[in-house]
């Protein structure tokens, strides 16, 4: 009921009763936020069951979603362009997970040896099992030495070679001339923190160009109309008002979701919100059933050991001692793809030959290396390994385990960050005014396995095309008109309320830790059809317990109890797809490697998952062709071969 209105003097009578934001509504001291509030924008009360809820609505040609590497390129290229940009991150942008990445960025510079960006595609299509989209991987690719350079420019402070050159080691699935010419060296690096010092740089040129940050806000929800995304609802933490940004474009870059698996690498905010909005919107997600488990976790902390730790000349070793690695990769040994080395040190343990009072683990040796070298190249490393797991480096060998690391699934997206679903049975038709990057999107430059420093290639070379294309389809201030539904974001305050006094059964932390061993035990290296259909069963039913959830905190002020309950309904939501779409993949590919079908099927296979998760927890599969064609003839067509290194 609407019992009073508040208004103020810049307002009239007749834009209140068009703006309110429902007709129960109680419209309380309004004025506004920030100055990208329009006058007939500003607070609004939604009442929920005695509760009331500020609500306050914001105007912005673009938005993004994250503040993670991808994101900061996204904004700062549209702030760079002249767009009206908020950035809305639920944490202090250089905590956010790009910050951990350690090894480098890929680029064919030629710093070290000649290098061409079609050794690297090739290297790319190869390393993803031919499930990567060659189009858009020849594009990453050919835009990469630009990016690094760019970055250098930006004030990413690289490690150098004697010449003053950018320093590029060696990285795991890289090789010059078409995988004729030996180990490549293309991976840029600024020693081992090269995430923490892009972030950064990244962060401060976002400052510089005055792009709009609002930190700490949780985005809840997509706002959708007539298929077309209209901007998101968000929550702010520190004071638990509700804020609707209305936007022309927004940009989803909000990581992966490591966090459904009990032994991850990934912080624990890596909980799919980005792609949970999508699924809630209705839209896929592709190829979620490819989960990268990086073979150098901690031992026991699942703290990532770079790549770049065997790429200056780091040995995996088993209980023999024996550098394993040259009977299963015996060009490549050490530098094989990531998956490749998984299954390897996964197959050392369960052979017995494992390390440690339970053999269940390997060792990465550098204690043959110069302290020289590791503190130069690799000092945050070697600090890591000490404090976690107590070791010198230059003494003893590292214990470590294949640990999930990375996603290559998610939003779907072309090569210019658009996402894409399937739709009248067009398999690439566009969300109107919805971009992906990152972690979160599936370009799908990795495809099936990810190669080592791709990822932060991914992220800026993605997050700069989501910019450039929208630069292309609209020009800055356009101006906005109004939602149809005006309730717009009221199934998600909906949503929140229920969350905040949910009084089930079961509480967060303990339904988060059974979807985790769900997923660890079956969803793991290793699958089988007997171990994938169980999971199924188990996730669908830990999925039933988030109806009968059980929150403790009331309050709106930093509840932490509500937003982690509120990332477990994202984290659940990409664990059940990831656990149907691995069962329904009848074949070994990448990271996706099933014990009952061992060997890859190009003629049913090199398809991508989609899939659908509804509000009953019902699943429905479907499948969109690769793109296994070029951009343009600058690249040839790579055909499928055995992958062997």
């Amino acid at each position: 009921m609407l019992s009073r209105i508040a208004r103020s003097k810049s307002r009239s009578t007749k834009n209140i009763a068009r703006r309110r934001f429902h007709k129960s509504v109680v419209a309380n001291k309004i004025h506004t936020f920030d100055q990208s509030v329009s006058p007939v924008d500003g607070y609004w009360a939604k009442e929920l069951g005695g509760e009331s809820y500020t609500v306050v609505d914001h105007e912005y040609d673009a938005l993004v979603v994250g503040a993670g590497g991808a994101g900061l390129r996204a904004a700062l290229g549209l702030t760079e362009k002249g767009f009206k940009t908020a950035c809305i991150s639920k944490l202090f942008p250089t905590r956010s997970h790009t910050v951990a990445a350690q090894g480098g960025v890929n680029a064919a510079l030629g710093n070290d040896e000649k290098d061409d960006w079609r050794w690297h595609t090739y290297d790319t299509i190869k390393g993803s099992d031919w499930l990567g989209d060659q189009d858009a991987i020849q594009y990453m690719c050919r835009e990469a030495p630009e990016t690094v350079i760019e970055l250098e420019r930006y004030g990413v402070p690289f490690s150098r070679n004697d010449d003053g050159s950018i320093y590029q080691r060696a990285f795991g699935g890289q090789s010059y001339d078409f995988g004729k010419g030996g180990q490549a060296r293309r991976c840029c690096a600024a020693a081992d923190r090269t995430g923490h010092a892009i972030l950064h740089s990244l962060y401060g040129q976002s400052l510089r160009h005055n792009c709009k940050f609002f930190i700490e806000y949780f985005v809840l929800d997509l706002i959708m109309e007539d298929g077309a995304c209209r901007g998101v609802v968000a929550l702010c933490m520190e004071d638990g008002s509700i804020h609707r940004f209305k936007s022309h474009q927004t940009i989803l870059a909000t990581g992966g979701y490591g966090r459904t698996y009990f032994s991850c690498t990934s912080a624990h905010t890596c909980t799919g919100d980005g792609n949970a909005m999508v699924t809630r919107a209705g839209l896929p997600c592709q190829d979620l059933e490819f989960v990268q488990f990086h073979p150098t976790g901690i031992y026991g902390a699942g703290c990532l050991i770079t790549e770049g730790a065997r790429g200056e000349g780091g040995i995996l070793r088993n209980s023999e001692g024996e550098r394993y690695m040259q009977r299963y990769a015996p060009n490549a040994m050490d530098l094989a793809s990531r998956d490749v080395v998984s299954r390897s040190s996964t197959i050392e343990i369960r052979e017995g030959r494992g390390v440690g009072k339970n053999k269940d683990h390997v060792l990465l040796d550098l204690s043959h290396l110069s302290p020289e070298l590791l503190n130069e190249r690799l000092p945050g490393i070697s600090e890591t390994a000490k404090i976690f797991s107590g070791v010198d480096v230059t003494k003893e060998p590292i214990p470590v385990l294949p640990t999930v690391h990375y996603n290559m699934g998610g939003i779907p997206t072309n090569y210019m960050g658009e996402v894409l679903t399937k739709r009248d049975g067009n398999p690439d038709s566009i969300v109107p005014g919805l971009f992906a990057a990152g972690e979160a999107a599936c370009v799908s430059v990795h495809g099936a396995n990810r190669l080592g420093a791709n990822s932060l290639l991914d992220i800026v070379v993605f997050g700069r095309a989501c910019a450039n294309r929208v630069e292309q389809i609209m020009k800055p201030n356009k101006e906005h008109t109004p939602f149809k539904d005006l309730n717009a974001g009221e199934e998600t305050i909906q949503r929140l309320d229920e969350t905040r006094f949910a009084d089930g059964d079961h509480n967060t932390a303990d339904v988060r830790l059974e979807m985790q061993k769900v997923m660890q035990n079956n969803c793991a290296v290793f699958r089988n059809g007997e171990v994938l259909e169980e999971g199924v069963q188990l996730i669908d039913q830990v999925a039933k317990k988030m109806k009968s959830l059980k929150t403790t905190d009331r309050s709106l002020v930093w509840n932490t109890d509500l937003v982690e309950s509120l990332e477990l309904q994202n984290l659940i939501t990409q664990a059940v797809q990831t656990m149907h779409s691995a069962n329904a993949r009848k074949e070994s590919r990448g990271a996706h490697a099933r014990e009952d079908f061992p060997d890859r099927d190009d003629e049913n296979w090199i398809k991508h998952t989609l899939s659908w998760l509804d509000n009953d927890g019902n699943v429905t599969i479907d499948y969109r062709p690769v793109h296994d064609q070029p951009l343009d003839d600058q690249m040839h067509h790579v055909p499928p071969v055995e992958r062997t290194y």
